[in-house]
């Protein structure tokens, strides 16, 4: 199957690349570096010449934070929607799209609402399209995953508030055998959330991530929301965590029943160690 696959160069688009490679499937990657740049894809007729010869489409594309020519309005909702208005032209049937757990129309932030557009953009198409809502996604090459590692190699981990907001992290490796078990399944539209097998608080998170690193669990440091959403103009040029919307993000919480995503594994998702 020659599959398009957006985002290809980002931390979820590449481990999905490798993994649909591993099965046989032949990978077209589209990013700016492959002259597709999502930014001015807005129009159905502009993916015409991309998916010519393609069977299954995969969209990865995804920002946490805004900048000044990247906004979540064009590349969660306008492109990847154009995208999938071509693939009905074109006779594609298979799509799954790469969302977010907490996407929809009342979401607190313009990034899960701008995700939630897009979704419902392919859920109203004809076609087998799947939309997978994955929690926090963690992996050996993520950026967030680096990021806190670092927070909590600290001598003191600091935390938004008492670090009880609820996550359920799930493995890079589960998203992306996720995704090519949904290539290779016929099914109507469906939308399923790609969550760990295990709910977690942020501070737990942070205290599993230093064991890994050989470590012995440390003191915290709790820090209360509203100083951080104070200090977040600055922060959010350090790291995209420190991004007001990602604070509510976080607070917000992000878990879900990891069954379905275990029906579709055949097996439980992988633990956090």
């Amino acid at each position: 199957m020659r599959v398009l696959l957006t985002g290809a160069t980002g931390f979820v688009g590449r481990k999905v690349r490798q993994v649909l490679e591993g099965r046989g499937y032949e990978v077209v990657g589209a990013s700016r570096a492959t002259g597709i740049d999502f930014r001015g894809m807005l129009a159905d007729a502009d993916w015409r010449a991309h998916l010519e010869g393609i069977e299954a489409v995969v969209n990865s594309v995804g920002i946490i934070v805004e900048s000044a020519d990247q906004r979540f309005d064009t590349l969660h909702h306008r492109a990847p929607g154009a995208l999938f208005r071509a693939c009905v032209s074109a006779g594609i049937r298979r799509v799954v799209q790469i969302s977010a757990l907490g996407a929809s129309a009342g979401a607190p932030t313009g990034y899960l609402r701008s995700k939630h557009a897009g979704d419902e953009i392919l859920r109203g198409l004809p076609l087998e399209g799947w939309v997978l809502r994955p929690s926090l996604v963690y992996g050996p090459e993520g950026r967030s995953t680096a990021l806190f590692r670092r927070l909590a190699s600290l001598p003191l981990i600091p935390l938004v508030g008492q670090g009880d907001q609820r996550i359920q992290p799930v493995h890079i490796d589960d998203l992306a055998a996720a995704v090519a078990i949904c290539l290779e399944t016929a099914s109507e539209s469906r939308t399923v959330d790609i969550v760990g097998p295990q709910a977690m608080t942020f501070a737990q998170w942070l205290q599993r991530l230093r064991v890994q690193t050989g470590r012995q669990e440390t003191l915290t440091l709790p820090l209360p929301l509203s100083w951080l959403l104070a200090l977040s103009r600055i922060g959010r040029h350090v790291a995209p965590l420190f991004h007001p919307d990602n604070l509510h993000m976080l607070q917000q919480g992000s878990t879900a029943d990891p069954a379905p995503l275990a029906a579709l594994l055949g097996r439980m998702p992988r633990h956090v160690p």
